[in-house]
């Protein structure tokens, strides 16, 4: 069976006519408890061919599909960005969505790197979605600036994009005061489970254009418990779909992620979660933010 995503509903396309680019990223260097996000990409992929076409309301594999090779993984961080970089490059100059699948979250530095250098040069503003148990704005972990534990940090001092944060229920005293001090919005689980979602969950003002990066620790464990830090009080497979309808609504999907799944073996609910993921985002993403037809938002 093809190892290019979906490709048991429709044939893989050629990448200058491939709508999506899924870009698998196997990195595994500075994962700080349970192991395993080298196969991540490869389990997603896998599962995939279980999906059916439809998802959402949406058949995003009808405007096509490429898989690119997995990234080669090996060597400095600084090399493993450069060539997601590439990757993503490749995608945006095909006019495609990149679809990156980690991996550890060290790997959405790459595709945001590249991101926002054409948002500069377009003059389009770029803002980040991160669905996640742990805010990742440390500075450095364990002494390494390139930590998963750090890659936000990144985004939003580095890079300089707007933040939103969703789910979150693991934060350092040191990431609440990056909070404050870069002004990074967030709506963590606790509060999600006792207040709920506004009806306009990202600011005014807030980029039109999004990426969207989906750590699958942000999921409770008793539906993910395939990853490196599973925490209790994470989302439901309903509450999700709803918070992604919610925040794509009238927005471009510039790029995505979904990373740190950390498969077992003989689990396939974990991994098939994780692909069916990637596929809503996508289904979302091709919708353009039309949340209305069938399986969307009133």
């Amino acid at each position: 069976m093809s190892d290019a995503f979906l490709a048991s509903e429709y044939p893989p396309a050629a990448p200058e006519r491939a709508a999506f680019h899924v870009i698998p990223a196997p990195l595994e260097r500075s994962v700080s408890y349970g192991g395993g996000t080298a196969a991540g990409p490869a389990a997603i992929l896998a599962a995939s061919q279980q999906l059916e076409a439809m998802e959402n309301g949406m058949a995003p594999g009808e405007s096509g599909i490429y898989t690119a090779p997995p990234i080669d993984a090996s060597g400095h961080p600084e090399a493993v960005l450069g060539r997601i970089e590439d990757a993503v490059n490749r995608a945006v100059a095909a006019g495609s969505i990149p679809v990156l699948l980690g991996g550890e979250h060290t790997v959405t530095l790459g595709a945001l790197r590249a991101l926002a250098r054409h948002a500069r040069e377009r003059d389009e503003p770029l803002g980040v979605l991160q669905f996640d148990a742990h805010a990742d704005l440390r500075d450095e972990y364990g002494g390494d600036p390139y930590s998963h534990a750090c890659v936000m940090r990144r985004v939003v001092a580095d890079l300089g994009l707007p933040l939103e944060q969703f789910a979150v229920r693991e934060i350092s005293r040191e990431e609440v005061e990056v909070r404050r001090r870069c002004g990074v919005t967030h709506y963590d689980a606790y509060f999600l489970a006792r207040v709920g979602l506004p009806e306009q969950p990202l600011p005014e003002g807030f980029p039109r254009r999004i990426y969207i990066s989906f750590d699958v620790d942000g999921l409770d464990p008793s539906l993910m418990p395939a990853t490196g830090t599973p925490s209790p009080g994470g989302l439901t497979w309903k509450e999700t779909q709803f918070i992604l309808e919610r925040c794509v609504r009238g927005r471009e999907v510039a790029g995505l992620d979904v990373v740190e799944l950390a498969p077992i073996p003989g689990l396939h609910h974990a991994d098939y979660t994780a692909a069916r993921l990637t596929h809503l985002l996508m289904a979302l993403a091709a919708r353009g933010g039309d949340t209305t037809t069938q399986g969307g938002a009133q």
